[in-house]
């Protein structure tokens, strides 16, 4: 209590009474907190005896200030009976500042959406509650389709303005008890609580996809986005915030892979299918560090005159425990690893040395066509290696044949377009592979540097019914048009092979000529197919 005649000024400014009206009272009764009291009235404060601690005072308007409090004992004295004497302080400006930093921890500078480390904490709550009041609780992982070409073109400025517009409006399309996250880079989480279990939620995500990735004009440009969205729900997928993470991300990449604009909801399945795709990643990496990989050569043979001209490089992979191992799986696992440049690099420098031994050995020059992956052509590094790949086997530039998907002219990266001028101008020659089988267009075609255009091999298979021989015929002649050379891949049949040299196609390859051989049966096959 404080004493009977006197009372601190600062303390009554700091609850905000008047000195008179603390004279008389108790701890309790002037700072209107809620202390615990021992059976005499006396308020508890083993909370900071002989120490310092944090307190909250009520001001007398009802108002909180928060103060550090310091408290020691005062022992009696004659007779008087013992007290406590407590100095305390404001700390408002501590505790905001604490707040500050705490919200700086918790969340995204940009969006100022939660972060990973309030998202985990938030949802170690809401999982806690879900099982409690038996409802559902559905985890969604949103996305954003080729957000790095908006970066890599417009600029990063446009791109953050795209994903501050994406933060509002889902925050506008979720309910108040739901949570919005930014997991960074393009990646939101939703946590969707108080669900009832089979609410039909694919239709909400429907409506998420339509509401939130409606077309957004930032600084005069009109960007339409799409997202591919993985869903999960608890306690049915998991019950523990690291097991849902992991599964939604595992749901989204299926959408991904399934073409992008996609929802994909998490199967057991697909952990599954996961874990055979991180074995064979982890097999990959240990058959790139021993060697483990082969190459094999296909012939490709000039129509008119019936010689060998070239040959593409295709990677083999035999692994000492999976067993042979297809290009159409390991590709993908090399992309999605990080290890496609180094496949890339080894392919390359391995290819143009054994082309120069075998044009060494039949006397005469051949073309080298390998592979490229977008990954690499991101890159100046990858244009270096070309160069030095070159030199070292001491072939000619114009005897390399770079080979790049369709896909590549579709998302028409800036980057790319200069990467490829820059190989023309090398004197490397740009080969569009399995060309049909995409979307491309003569706009498409006209804007890259593209010296030859290479039929997919599934209108090649099926060139005796009408609609994929118009296919042949309309490809052929376009190329032409532009000044393009032609190439059909999968040729195995004599009839098709009369098809195409009918219809003016320039070159050819498939099993009617040769499979892909290794390097040291190149020289015998050559030499037998130019003399046939």
């Amino acid at each position: 209590m404080c004493s009977s005649d006197l009372a601190n000024p600062a303390a009554a400014d700091l609850v905000g009474r008047a000195q008179d009206e603390l004279i008389g009272r108790s701890l309790v009764q002037i700072d209107g907190s809620q202390r615990q009291l021992y059976p005499d009235g006396t308020p508890v404060l083993a909370h900071a005896l002989g120490d310092e601690a944090e307190w909250t005072y009520r001001r007398r308007d009802g108002s909180a200030v928060p103060v550090h409090e310091w408290i020691v004992p005062l022992a009696p004295e004659d007779g008087a009976p013992g007290g406590f004497l407590v100095v305390a302080y404001d700390i408002t400006q501590r505790i905001e500042a604490r707040e500050r930093i705490e919200h700086i921890v918790t969340h995204d500078s940009l969006t100022n959406l939660p972060n990973r480390s309030l998202l985990v904490r938030h949802l170690d709550q809401s999982l806690e509650r879900a099982e409690r009041e038996g409802t559902e609780l559905v985890l969604v992982l949103i996305d954003l389709d080729q957000f790095k070409r908006i970066n890599d073109s417009l600029g990063h400025h446009i791109g953050d303005e795209l994903l501050i517009v994406v933060a509002e409006r889902l925050l506008a399309w979720t309910r108040a008890d739901d949570l919005v996250a930014r997991l960074g880079g393009d990646e939101f989480v939703l946590v969707l609580e108080d669900l009832v279990p089979g609410a039909d939620l694919d239709r909400r995500l429907q409506e998420l996809m339509a509401d939130v990735l409606a077309p957004v004009v930032v600084h005069g440009y009109e960007l339409a986005v799409t997202a591919s969205v993985g869903g999960t729900r608890c306690p049915a997928d998991g019950r523990d915030p690291g097991t849902l993470l992991k599964n939604v991300d595992i749901a989204m990449y299926q959408a991904k892979a399934a073409g992008r604009n996609e929802i994909r909801w998490f199967e057991p399945a697909m952990l599954e299918e996961n874990n055979d795709r991180l074995a064979l990643s982890a097999a990959l990496r240990q058959a790139l560090d021993q060697d483990e990989l082969s190459l094999v050569y296909q012939p490709q043979v000039d129509l008119l005159t019936g010689e060998v001209v070239g040959v593409e490089a295709l990677a083999r992979w035999t692994s000492p425990s999976l067993g042979p191992v297809p290009p159409d799986r390991f590709i993908p696992v090399a992309e999605d690893g990080g290890m496609i440049a180094q496949l890339g690099g080894w392919v390359l420098s391995t290819a143009c040395t054994a082309l120069a031994r075998v044009q060494e050995q039949v006397g005469r020059p051949l073309r080298l066509a390998v592979n490229v992956s977008p990954r690499q052509l991101r890159g100046r590094a990858w244009l270096d290696e070309i160069a030095e790949a070159i030199e070292v086997a001491g072939i000619q530039p114009s005897q390399l044949e770079v080979e790049i998907t369709e896909g590549l002219l579709i998302e028409d990266h800036g980057d790319v377009v200069a990467m490829l001028e820059s190989l023309r101008s090398l004197g490397v020659s740009i080969v569009v592979d399995d060309f049909g089988r995409g979307y491309s267009s003569l706009a498409y075609l006209t804007r890259f540097p593209i010296d030859k255009l290479k039929i997919d091999r599934s209108f090649v298979q099926e060139i005796s019914t009408a609609e994929n021989a118009a296919i042949v015929d309309a490809i052929i002649v376009m190329a032409h048009a532009l000044g393009m050379t032609v190439v059909a891949e999968g040729v195995e049949t004599p009839a098709q092979e009369q098809y195409l040299r009918e219809r003016g196609c320039d070159e050819v390859q498939g099993y009617l000529y040769s499979p892909g051989v290794p390097a040291g049966s190149l020289e015998m096959v050559t030499r037998a197919l130019s003399r046939q």
